[in-house]
């Protein structure tokens, strides 16, 4: 772990870039009290930082401490001396962050992370002298606008359909919280400027740079080209999410409506009316949001091909599908997990 204390800055064109930081937090309107995710780092701080510059005591951080690097603990030191110094209430949550066979490290760190803010915001935060304070009703994350680039790229890598790539929203409802990413429209770069012309410091996570990372591969190789051939490119990346989410949200309509048409479970000869996209489109919708579970593009194929072929009532499905089965039941379709 690295403490970065940063001057005050001496470049027009970093003060600019700065001041999107500031715009950004102005357009943001949450439903008070708000927690931050605070990890320490550049992002976290400056996001935690100008919320409590605007909303001084209705502003709260939460610190999830990973526990995967000799650094963790220095993490925690760290945070809980900025809130000390700005007087924000922390709440320090430790997580076994470790993966489970299948799953990746970073999948896996995620999930704890969540689950252990939701946790964190439902037990609520003491004040200074040790009485409670006002349940929290929002919670912010600060991804920024290369972070926003860096899930697209990786949703384009792996052949993601519109959902993938409509990448991170900036606004969602979870466990009774409105979820914020306030800064998916700020460089990276303009928060360490913000936190630069205040001198303020933050902390390096040295696996930023551990190249093993896709994301710290994309971020150091090719968003500096992306740069030099399309300076532009962190808005229309963004425009291009937006339309991918909008065509997303109709197509999760379309499948809401078919699959209310079909039935749940789906009978097999209402499912094969359909054309093949919507026939597609409402399997992997019925099997998102009642199964939880999501079919490759091979898996969802061979569903759809075998649907169509059954035409009579002895013909058998029993298809591999996400982390279970889908098999034919008499007139119906079926998904278990044995």
């Amino acid at each position: 772990m690295q403490a970065l204390p940063r001057a005050g800055l001496t470049n027009a064109s970093e003060a600019a870039s700065a001041q999107l930081v500031d715009r950004a937090i102005a357009a943001f309107d949450p439903p008070l009290p708000l927690a931050v995710a605070f990890s320490g780092g550049a992002d976290s701080s400056a996001l935690l930082l100008a919320c409590h510059a605007r909303w001084p005591g209705q502003v709260r951080a939460i610190h999830v401490h990973h526990g995967l690097q000799a650094a963790a603990d220095g993490f925690q030191r760290h945070c809980e001396q900025v809130c000390a110094r700005h007087g924000i209430p922390l709440q320090v949550c430790e997580i076994d962050a470790r993966h489970e066979t299948g799953q990746s490290p970073e999948d896996a760190a995620r999930q704890g992370r969540y689950q252990a803010l939701i946790q964190a915001a439902q037990q609520g935060f003491s004040g200074a002298d040790g009485g409670g304070l006002e349940a929290v009703r929002s919670l912010a994350l600060a991804q920024h606008a290369d972070d926003q680039v860096e899930t697209l790229l990786l949703a384009l890598s792996r052949g993601a359909g519109v959902a993938g790539l409509a990448a991170m929203p900036e606004h969602w409802q979870r466990a009774g919280l409105e979820w914020f990413r306030p800064l998916l429209r700020v460089p990276g770069q303009a928060l360490r400027d913000w936190l630069g012309q205040r001198g303020l410091d933050w902390v390096e996570d040295p696996t930023n740079t551990d190249q093993g990372y896709t994301r710290n591969r994309i971020r150091a190789q090719l968003l500096p080209v992306l740069e030099q051939v399309f300076p532009q490119f962190r808005s229309t990346f963004a425009r291009s999410s937006a339309h991918c989410a909008q065509a997303a949200e109709l197509l999760d309509e379309l499948a809401l409506s078919d699959l209310q048409a079909v039935g749940m479970p789906p009978r097999l000869k209402d499912l094969q009316a359909l054309p093949q996209a919507r026939l597609g489109n409402v399997l992997r919708h019925w099997l998102r949001s009642v199964h939880g579970t999501t079919p490759s593009t091979a898996q969802l194929a061979q569903l759809v091909a075998q649907i169509g072929v059954c035409t009579t009532r002895g013909h058998r499905i029993h298809i591999k599908v996400g982390c279970g089965f889908v098999q034919r039941r008499g007139a119906i379709l079926d998904w278990y997990n044995s």
